[in-house]
């Protein structure tokens, strides 16, 4: 037989990173929840999360977690069907919906979706970040049900729908571009040039220099793992950086951002992967998620000027 009670507890303590905090979500003792984990991991004779701060689930954790996602979201569906179920132990506990994205979706369009699922459900999502094209490795280690990734191809387990392109402008201030490139953009001035990167796995920049310029060149960067940050930066004249027209576009109108390139987009596609046992339960995230993203993602990849046809 399976302990439900053990498994809802070593779920608690992945989710909210602690036995103390675990313990408040599910009305019990920190005691009880040690037990119970201990237990647990004595007769799996498998350590199941690695105590530290944050605790963290073990790869045999993360699958009992897994299978409490989908335990959580079929329990779900039964209360609603049986409301007398209410009283059971765990049947009062809201699910939570573990899913990635990358940051400049989060920072453009992203949050509207997951905002519009949440006011129509009693769900409770967990956003986990990272570039887009290493979400599908959150995915593939069930760390998350459902993604936004660059990869087309399904990820074993998973359904994929096209998203549309996040649209991208390599802007900087007036100032920076008359103090780096007042020839003009050449390799040898870009070389110069400090741009702005996210992290060690940004290579956006990179990609649009290597499209301007016929092939890689090295340039100096800062780094600020922000999406606002990149925006705040560029407009006080720290570097260039590769912007979501979204967010740009209003600071270009007024003459604070200029383009290094006129009209040189860079898309990114996206692509929103679930894993096929949790597409039906999570139908309306998926809904929310497809609608918004058709709205803002599809129509800047037909016009990124934003012109109407």
């Amino acid at each position: 037989m399976i302990d439900y009670a053990a498994l809802r507890a070593v779920a608690a303590v992945v989710r909210t990173g602690s036995f103390e905090r675990a313990a408040a979500s599910l009305h019990v003792t920190p005691s009880a929840i040690s037990q119970r984990v201990k237990h647990l991991e004595e007769r799996l004779g498998a350590v199941l999360i690695e105590r530290g701060t944050p605790c963290t689930a073990t790869d045999k954790g993360l699958a009992l977690c897994r299978h409490m996602d989908r335990v959580g979201m079929l329990e779900k569906d039964l209360m609603e069907q049986l409301p007398e179920f209410s009283g059971s132990e765990g049947a009062a506990q809201r699910v939570t919906v573990n899913v990635a994205t990358n940051a400049d979706s989060l920072g453009t369009w992203f949050l509207e979706a997951i905002a519009s699922f949440t006011r129509t459900t009693d769900y409770l999502v967990n956003v986990a970040i990272d570039d887009e094209d290493h979400t599908a490795d959150w995915l593939r280690r069930g760390r998350v049900l459902a993604a936004v990734t660059s990869l087309e191809r399904p990820v074993q387990g998973c359904r994929v729908t096209p998203l549309g392109s996040l649209s991208y402008l390599a802007t900087a201030s007036p100032d920076f571009v008359a103090r780096y490139f007042p020839q003009g953009l050449t390799e040898e001035a870009f070389q110069r040039a400090p741009a702005l990167t996210f992290n060690q796995k940004d290579r956006l920049q990179n990609v649009w220099a290597r499209e301007v310029f016929g092939h890689d060149l090295a340039f100096p960067t800062h780094w600020l793992p922000s999406t606002q940050s990149f925006l705040e930066g560029s407009l006080a004249g720290m570097g260039w950086a590769l912007n979501p027209f979204q967010l740009a576009r209003h600071h270009l109108d007024r003459g604070e951002l200029v383009e290094l390139v006129p009209g040189k987009v860079l898309e990114r596609r996206l692509f929103w992967q679930i894993n096929r046992l949790a597409a039906d339960q999570l139908h309306e995230l998926s809904r929310s998620i497809l609608a918004v993203a058709r709205r803002d993602l599809e129509s800047r990849e037909r016009d990124p000027q934003g012109a109407a046809e």
